[in-house]
């Protein structure tokens, strides 16, 4: 029996964006890493850091009472099978931060540094969902949450630079709560989607505007790359 094990990000950033590199990456294990600026990280972990702890309420008043509790935890699901193949796939990765309510459910946070957009609460549901379904649908010792009622964006934009009493330099921002609808039956008809490319024998064509595909093609016509 196959199982695929499948990244939330992947299932967002890398499967819209070249479908062949995330066939060589899941199946065989060929990874192709672009640059990835280190600010980014680095102010997703101070705002990690600042929210942990405060009342959900700082996010957003409109947000059921509660607190947030965890951050940065790994997740891992059960095996995900499907009724016309033997193929399983599992759900495995990180996720920014969770918040947990009075009432004893549980919402998820995803911290962004982008505008905010229709778009952008589209395009990451996908990430949230199965970061919701792997927390519902736990394997056997990973964590688990439940039930989870909320996902949401929590959208950080750089609005204006200042010089602070103190004589430091600071960017301002806006902040934006987004809630995401979650939506489990077209989740899993992706999961089956995605499933059914990778059972396939060969990759997909690489996507004409992936640089990384684009970037090894050009070192395979100069004779660089075999």
């Amino acid at each position: 029996m196959t199982i695929y094990n499948l990244s939330p990000s992947d299932l967002t950033f890398l499967w819209d964006g070249c479908k062949h590199c995330f066939y060589q990456k899941v199946k065989h294990n060929i990874v192709f890493r672009g640059p990835f600026p280190g600010m980014f990280g680095k102010m997703g972990n101070l705002t990690s850091n600042y929210y942990l702890d405060k009342s959900s309420k700082e996010l957003s008043p409109d947000l059921p009472v509660g607190v947030v509790k965890f951050r940065e935890k790994w997740v891992k699901s059960a095996p995900i099978s499907f009724a016309d193949t033997s193929t399983q796939c599992v759900i495995k990765g990180r996720f920014d931060a969770i918040m947990a309510f009075e009432d004893g459910s549980y919402g998820i946070i995803d911290y962004k540094t982008s505008e905010a957009s229709e778009e952008e609460a589209a395009f990451y549901s996908r990430q949230l969902s199965a970061y919701a379904y792997a927390l519902e649908n736990p394997a056997p010792g990973a964590l688990c949450i439940s039930p989870i009622t909320r996902l949401g964006l929590f959208i950080i934009t750089p609005d204006r630079y200042e010089r602070m009493p103190n004589g430091e330099f600071a960017f301002v921002t806006r902040t934006t709560w987004m809630d995401i609808p979650r939506d489990d039956a077209t989740f899993l008809k992706l999961l089956r989607e995605v499933v059914s490319l990778l059972d396939g024998p060969v990759p997909p064509d690489p996507a004409e505007d992936c640089g990384l595909c684009n970037y090894r093609k050009g070192y395979y016509e100069a004779g660089i790359l075999d």
